[in-house]
């Protein structure tokens, strides 16, 4: 009998946990409280639901390092479906994405919609200027991409100091990103309501910047692991898959900048 309970096989059969559960339950009680915030409510349902996530998150995360350092549930067979995961997330942000810029694109072009906008950015609407903020923050957010690219290679040779120094520059440039993306949004003439340019503008950036607030999230979650040593040249695949993202999130921000605030923004004729 005890031969029957000794583990036969590569896989991680994971042990009944209570967080998907209280993750739903902090989902929804965002959505309630979000709701009743834009009708009038007061915010405190809101706050709750995001701290009851904030609680989720870090024991779930808990959980999934001590499973990663046990030296036993982690094979390499289940590193491989790990970094598949994370590939096919990816791709499904991809086509999140995808969505914002067919709205911009079919709103903008005649030849894609009957009722596409004859001038582009439409009448009343100043956009922001391409290669002030927005270009500013590109080189923040391409400066970034290069951090995290050394932090791998330093993790790789073995360097924990070095890779917790390139990780941190990295989150350090995100939260600069993201300070300057609000101050955009706050000097910005147009507002959500202001029309279809508005609104599809909005989406996409601020969508981009949620991500971006996560991608930060998530290496200051390796930059701890980092400092405590979790990761080694073999195995870190928390490390590759938060670089993976913050790529992601790089590469999604150089086609907003080409597509909505220069080409988006090129048809501007000032009054």
């Amino acid at each position: 009998m005890a031969s029957e309970t000794i583990k036969k096989h590569p896989y991680h059969m994971v042990n009944p946990s209570h967080w998907p559960a209280v993750g739903t339950l902090a989902a929804l009680i965002m959505a309630f409280g979000g709701v009743w915030y834009m009708k009038e409510g007061p915010i405190y349902l809101f706050l709750a639901g995001v701290a009851l996530l904030v609680y989720t998150s870090w024991g779930w995360w808990r959980d999934v390092v001590a499973e990663s350092r046990n030296g036993v549930d982690h094979t390499n067979v289940v590193r491989k479906g790990l970094r598949m995961g994370m590939v096919f997330f990816i791709a499904s942000e991809v086509m999140f994405f995808f969505a914002f810029f067919w709205a911009f694109f079919h709103s903008s072009m005649p030849m894609l919609s009957l009722v596409a906008q004859e001038v582009w950015p439409p009448k009343g609407i100043v956009p922001l200027h391409t290669w002030s903020l927005p270009f500013l923050n590109t080189l923040i957010l391409l400066s970034s991409g290069v951090t995290v690219t050394y932090a791998h290679h330093k993790l790789l040779a073995g360097n924990h100091k070095a890779t917790a120094k390139g990780l941190l520059a990295t989150i350090i440039l995100g939260l600069t990103f993201t300070g300057l993306q609000a101050y955009e949004y706050a000097e910005a003439t147009f507002k959500f309501t202001d029309g279809i340019y508005s609104s599809t503008f909005y989406l996409a950036t601020g969508f981009h910047g949620f991500h971006v607030i996560v991608g930060t999230c998530f290496l200051m979650v390796c930059w701890f692991r980092a400092r405590a040593e979790h990761f080694t040249p073999e195995a870190h695949v928390g490390f590759e898959a938060a670089a993976w993202y913050w790529h992601f999130v790089d590469v999604v921000w150089l086609f907003l900048f080409t597509v909505v605030y220069w080409w988006g923004g090129s048809g501007y004729v000032a009054g």
